[in-house]
C-alpha cells in the first residue's frame, strides 16, 4: 500500500512539473531589448512659450544658406546618392556571385586519408596471427564531368605488419592505383541537365540587370517630378507674396480714400481681412514649399546637405512649353522595345523552358553505368610493390548497370505539368502586361494633350483677369467698386496665375511620366549604370 502511494505522489510531482514550463528566453536578445519590446512609452510634449515671453531663437539669426541647383545637378546627385538606388545596385554583383557559384559546380576536388590500426585478437589455430598492425594512405580526385557523371582517380599505399607465421613476407606493401567512371545514362544525364543551374542562375542575372536599369529610371523620373513640384512650391509661393503686397497696397489706398472721405471707414477692414487671407497663403505655401525641399533633399541624399539643414534649394532649369508631335504607334512600338517589365517576363520564360525541360529529364528511370580499373601491386619492400605496380601485372576491370523505375511516377509527372502550367499563367501575364503598357502610354499622351491646352487655356485666362483687376481697380479709386471688389478680382487673378503654373508643371510632369511608360528618360543625355561592388572589411 505504501508503495502505490510513494508511486502515485511522484506520478503527481512529474505531472507538475511537466505543467510549469519556464518561458523562453532569446539569450541574442538584451533585458533592455525585450523590455523595449512590450513597452509603449508616452510621447512628452513641451508646451510653447507663451507670446508676451521672450523666444527662444536668437534675435539676429543668420539667414539660411541657398543653393541654385539644375535638374541634370540633380539627376546625377540622386545616382549617386539615392539610398534605394544604392541598394538596387549591389543586386546584379549578388546575382553575379550566384551565377560564379553555379559555374564552379565541376570544379574537380582532392581528398586524403590515413588510417592507423593495431590489434590483439586471440586465435584457436598456430595458422593465424594474434597481433598486426595495419597503416593506409589513400588519395583521391574527383571531377564532375558536363555529362552528368563523376570521374575519378584514387591511389593507396597500405602497410600491414603481423606476427602470422605463414606470411611470406613481413611487413607487406600493397600499393593500388584505380580509376572509376560513374555516369548517368536517363534521369540527370546531358548538359541539359547538369547545365540546367548554371543557366538559371545566368538567367537570373539578366533579370537582376533589367530591373535595375528600371529602378534607375524609376529613381531619375522620380526626381524629375519631385524637381518640378518644388519649382512649382517655389512660384506659388512668389505668387503669394506679389498677392500680399497687392494687398497692402489696396490697403494703403483705402485709408486714402477714408481720409479724404470718398468712402467709408468699412473699406479699410475689409482690405485688412485681404492681407490677413494672403498672409495665412502665404504660411500655407511656405509650409509646401518646406516639404518639398526636403523631399528632394532625402531623394539626392546629398553628403551634407541632410533633411534636417537649413539649407534652401533654388531650382534654376525653367520649363520650356514647347508641343511635340506625338505618334502613339512610335510611342508604343518604343515602350515594347525599351520597358523592363517586358524584358524580365522574356526572360522568365526561358527559365520555364529550361525548366520544363529538366523536370521532363527528372521524370525518366535512374539508370546509371559503373566502370572501375584497378591495378595493385605487393611487395617485401615498398620499391618491390611499387614496380610491380607500374609493370601493370594484375589489373582489375569491373563494370555495372543499375536502374530504378519508380512505378507510378505520380509526383515527377505532376512537377512536369506544374511547370508548364506557370509558364501559361506566364504568358497570360505578359499579354496583360502589354495591355497595361499599352494604357499607360495611351493615358500619358492624353496628359500631355490636356496639358499643352491648358496652358494655352490658362495663359489666356491670366490676361483677361489681369486685365479685370486693373480696372477694379480703376472703379475703386473712382469711388464705384469696394475692396471687397477689388480683392475678389485680386483672387481671381491669383487662381488664374496659380492654374496657369499648374499647367506649365503638370505638363512637364506628363512628358516625364510618358518617358517613363516608353521605359526611357526625359532630355538628350543618356544615363549609364554600374552595379556596386561593396568593400568588405
Amino acid at each position: 500500500m505504501n508503495k502505490k502511494r510513494v508511486l502515485v505522489s511522484l506520478t503527481l510531482m512529474l505531472a507538475v512539473l511537466g505543467c510549469t514550463r519556464t518561458p523562453y528566453v532569446d539569450p541574442l536578445i538584451s533585458p533592455e531589448t525585450q523590455t523595449s519590446i512590450k513597452t509603449i512609452d508616452p510621447l512628452i510634449l513641451e508646451p510653447r512659450p507663451e507670446p508676451n515671453e521672450p523666444a527662444s531663437a536668437e534675435p539676429n539669426a543668420p539667414e539660411p544658406a541657398t543653393q541654385v541647383i539644375t535638374l541634370e545637378q540633380c539627376r546625377a546627385q540622386a545616382l549617386e546618392g539615392n539610398l534605394e538606388l544604392k541598394a538596387q545596385l549591389i543586386a546584379p554583383t549578388l546575382a553575379a556571385e550566384s551565377l560564379s557559384q553555379e559555374r564552379a559546380k565541376f570544379e574537380m576536388a582532392f581528398s586524403s586519408n590515413i588510417n592507423y590500426s593495431k590489434r590483439d585478437r586471440a586465435s584457436f589455430s598456430g595458422l593465424e596471427g594474434n597481433q598486426d598492425d595495419y597503416l593506409s594512405l589513400s588519395n583521391s580526385i574527383q571531377a564532375p564531368l558536363v555529362t552528368g557523371g563523376t570521374a575519378s582517380f584514387d591511389t593507396r599505399d597500405n602497410r600491414q605488419h603481423s606476427d602470422n607465421p605463414w606470411n611470406t613476407y613481413d611487413p607487406i606493401y600493397s600499393p593500388s592505383a584505380s580509376m572509376s567512371l560513374s555516369q548517368p545514362l536517363l534521369q540527370g544525364g546531358g548538359q541539359q541537365a547538369t547545365k540546367y543551374s548554371i543557366r538559371i542562375a545566368g538567367l537570373n542575372h539578366a533579370r537582376t540587370k533589367a530591373q535595375t536599369k528600371l529602378e534607375v529610371i524609376r529613381i531619375v523620373a522620380a526626381m524629375d517630378r519631385t524637381y518640378w513640384r518644388l519649382y512649382a512650391a517655389q512660384k506659388v509661393l512668389d505668387v503669394r507674396q506679389q498677392q500680399l503686397v497687392l494687398a497692402e497696397a489696396q490697403l494703403a489706398q483705402a485709408r486714402r480714400q477714408v481720409d479724404s472721405g470718398v468712402s467709408a471707414q468699412v473699406e479699410i477692414i475689409r482690405a485688412e481681412a485681404g492681407v490677413a487671407q494672403q498672409a495665412e497663403a502665404i504660411i500655407v505655401a511656405q509650409n509646401d514649399l518646406a516639404d518639398r525641399q526636403r523631399e528632394l533633399k532625402r531623394v539626392m541624399n546629398k553628403a551634407g546637405m541632410t533633411m534636417q539643414s537649413h539649407t534652401r534649394l533654388i531650382p534654376a532649369s525653367e520649363p520650356v512649353p514647347v508641343p511635340y508631335i506625338l505618334d502613339p504607334n512610335i510611342m508604343l512600338t518604343s515602350a515594347f522595345e525599351h520597358r523592363m517589365e517586358l524584358l524580365e517576363l522574356e526572360l522568365q520564360l526561358l527559365q520555364d523552358d529550361q525548366t520544363i525541360d529538366f523536370r521532363k529529364n527528372q521524370a525518366l528511370p535512374v539508370a546509371t553505368m559503373n566502370y572501375t580499373y584497378n591495378v595493385s601491386g605487393l611487395g617485401e619492400t615498398r620499391d618491390e610493390s611499387y614496380d610491380m605496380l607500374r609493370e601493370s601485372r594484375y589489373a582489375d576491370h569491373t563494370m555495372g548497370l543499375s536502374m530504378r523505375i519508380p512505378l507510378g511516377n505520380v509526383a515527377a509527372k505532376s512537377r512536369v505539368r506544374s511547370a508548364r502550367y506557370e509558364k501559361y499563367q506566364r504568358l497570360i501575364n505578359r499579354k496583360n502586361r502589354k495591355s497595361l503598357i499599352e494604357y499607360e502610354v495611351l493615358n500619358a499622351l492624353n496628359q500631355v494633350e490636356t496639358n499643352w491646352e491648358r496652358i494655352i487655356a490658362s495663359q489666356h485666362n491670366t490676361i483677361l483677369n489681369s486685365r479685370v483687376y486693373e480696372a477694379e481697380k480703376r472703379q475703386f479709386e473712382q469711388g464705384l467698386r469696394t475692396s471687397t471688389d477689388v480683392l475678389d478680382a485680386q483672387t481671381t487673378l491669383a487662381n488664374a496665375q496659380l492654374s496657369e503654373l499648374s499647367a506649365l508643371v503638370e505638363y512637364q510632369i506628363a512628358l516625364v511620366d510618358l518617358a517613363y511608360s516608353t521605359g526611357t528618360l526625359l532630355g538628350a543625355a543618356q544615363v549609364e549604370w554600374d552595379p556596386i561592388v561593396p568593400t568588405i572589411q
